[in-house]
């Protein structure tokens, strides 16, 4: 059952185009409210407001530093949050008291909460010994504990849909960048998320391989599946993504449509930092 914000949480608001939102539930996938995080005495989030709906995909842009990595760090409950509220589809795992101060759910809530979410790191993060076939396998058979014919169907689908026929017995090091990425993408969709995060899934790989990436979010963009990438890839995030949300010095900037964002900023901050891009700096 959901557990209802106490009186005094703040509740975004949703800036999301038309499009993909919001496919069949008007309930958001994720809402953060206020979140502000600090590390060793320094604030780095200064109360973000951020909601992603059903079937959307925002982009999260902005210079090295802004927060961009910790705000997903704390959505995927990797860090927790000093003050402000996390929700999964209408279900609290954070709340925000009277002060601000985030109060979590007890730790097998937490546990079960993470079956809603994956995350793609840049560096990949997979088992260095565990195969190809055990790293995508591992989680839905021992963390979640699915049936093992429906996990082992779901795998060998992900793996065909990821290019990756035939090195199902490799093990990490025997594969390219490309295909290590690859690999961490399938392993997150074998969780069946309700969302999935990117933290920069491009920047360590060369641009071949930068490529092959960027048209498996493509692809999964195409088939609705809501995705929250952090990215400094522009072009990229102005084509795939619904939204877009520019972040600088812990606080979101500016936030709206893709195309708008990228190509038309409002902010003179905003448009600073694209214009970098733009000029090839």
């Amino acid at each position: 059952m959901s557990e209802n914000a106490p009186a005094g949480t703040p509740q975004p608001t949703s800036a999301a185009s038309a499009g993909r939102a919001a496919t069949g539930t008007d309930v958001p996938v994720l809402q953060i409210a206020g979140a502000v995080k600090s590390f060793g005495g320094t604030e780095v989030l200064h109360g973000i407001d951020l909601t992603v709906n059903r079937g959307e995909v925002v982009g999260i842009i902005g210079p090295s530093g802004s927060g961009k990595s910790t705000i997903l760090r704390c959505a995927t409950l990797l860090e927790r949050l000093d003050r402000g509220s996390l929700c999964y589809d209408g279900d609290y795992l954070a709340t925000a008291g009277q002060d601000g101060t985030s109060s979590y759910r007890d730790a097998k809530t937490l546990r079960a909460a993470r079956s809603k979410f994956g995350l793609v790191f840049q560096n990949f993060n997979l088992f260095p010994h565990y195969t190809v076939w055990k790293n995508i396998t591992d989680a839905p058979l021992h963390v979640q504990g699915r049936d093992r014919d429906e996990v082992e169907r779901v795998a060998q689908d992900l793996i065909r849909k990821m290019g990756l026929d035939g090195r199902e017995r490799a093990v990490p090091c025997e594969l390219s960048g490309g295909q290590q990425q690859r690999v961490s993408i399938a392993r997150a969709l074998a969780l069946n998320p309700h969302i999935l995060f990117f933290d920069e899934p491009t920047s360590a790989l060369d641009p071949e391989l930068t490529g092959e990436i960027l048209k498996v979010i493509r692809d999964l963009a195409a088939e609705h599946m809501t995705m929250v990438i952090v990215t400094h890839e522009m072009a990229f995030a102005r084509d795939v993504a619904d939204r877009i949300a520019f972040m600088d010095g812990g606080v979101i900037v500016e936030e709206g449509d893709a195309r708008q964002v990228v190509d038309n900023p409002r902010r003179e901050r905003t448009k600073t930092f694209l214009g970098k891009f733009t000029d090839g700096a």
